[in-house]
């Protein structure tokens, strides 16, 4: 079995922060990949501010074009809308029988995960990786001492995907936020108009 992390997000655009947190479970972890599965339509997000889905991917195949330990995952493309976690987990385990899937989180993601689709399910069938987060919200005692969830230790990340937008639209450096193809690709298509 191929021990895989599948690390869930809109990655609109993909940034430091994302490619910090992979890489981070590629090292400290059994993993042997990380698969960046790119979120046509999270429920939780406004689908107005979202660029379109092949931006998205071209930006994230540009951001880990020389790991090849990172990969680019689209099943959620074709999967019924809004994409829900446990549905697109249930479709990867049919799909790849061979591998192993652990689902990577932000802490803040768990903060709310009781408002997940099915989260119960989730935590009975995978195995789930946390990164810290400093906004996080008081997680449940229940999530914080379960045998599925492994907490880690890791330095705390302060770029998201909302200061990347406002960066852009207040025509300020992004060298310190996002990969230079990325930066590039964003400068020559313009995804946000």
């Amino acid at each position: 079995m191929k021990n895989v992390g599948l690390f869930f997000g809109s990655f609109n655009p993909i940034h430091f922060g994302h490619l910090a947190v992979a890489e981070f479970f590629n090292q400290q972890s059994e993993l042997e990949e990380v698969w960046m599965v790119i979120s046509p339509q999270n429920p939780f997000k406004n689908q107005d501010e979202l660029m379109e889905n092949h931006h998205r991917l071209a930006m994230v195949e540009l951001a880990i074009e020389n790991n090849p330990k990172f990969k680019t995952c689209i099943e959620e493309f074709n999967l019924p809308k809004p994409n829900y976690t446990i549905d697109t987990l249930q479709h990867m385990e049919t799909k790849y029988p061979d591998h192993q899937f652990t689902l990577l989180l932000g802490e803040d993601n768990v903060a709310y995960f009781d408002g997940w689709k099915d989260y119960q399910q989730i935590l009975d069938d995978f195995q789930i990786y946390v990164y810290p987060r400093s906004e996080s919200e008081k997680i449940k005692s229940e999530f914080l001492n379960h045998p599925k969830i492994k907490f880690f230790h890791a330095s705390l990340l302060e770029v998201s995907g909302t200061k990347i937008r406002e960066t852009i639209k207040n025509k300020k450096s992004l060298s310190d936020l996002i990969p230079t193809s990325v930066k590039n690709y964003i400068q020559k298509n313009n995804p946000y108009n």
